[in-house]
């Protein structure tokens, strides 16, 4: 399930993933692009993962894969889980090409932050 998060900024989406990603999840994210970034202007995304499982990052992957017009505009990808397997990071770029991704622990929140501040 998504949760949109306060973000530090307005050209970042900030998510947190619990549970099963879903097609209403994905939904979402969509209508919330549309709404904030009318123009087509580039964004990251911040999202936080709870419970990361092999079903539940493919699932979250899949949710991310929205409308494909909106893929130029994706900029960066920070991902903070209770993960520190690099696993994860190599399956979420995989599913995602030309996004910059970059895997965080838990405890790495505002290092997510700044990683996200830094132009790409």
């Amino acid at each position: 399930m998504l949760s949109f998060l306060p973000s530090q900024e307005e050209k970042t989406i900030a998510v947190q993933f619990t549970g099963e990603a879903t097609k209403e999840d994905a939904d979402q994210l969509e209508n919330y692009v549309r709404e904030h970034f009318p123009q087509g202007g580039s964004f990251n995304i911040l999202a936080i993962v709870h419970d990361i499982k092999g079903s539940t990052l493919k699932g979250m992957i899949e949710g991310m894969k929205f409308d494909a017009k909106h893929w130029e505009q994706f900029k960066k990808f920070a991902v903070v889980t209770e993960k520190d397997s690099i696993e994860s990071l190599t399956k979420i770029g995989k599913y995602l090409p030309g996004i910059t991704v970059k895997q965080f622990e838990k405890d790495e929140l505002s290092e997510a932050w700044d990683w996200l501040h830094e132009s790409a």
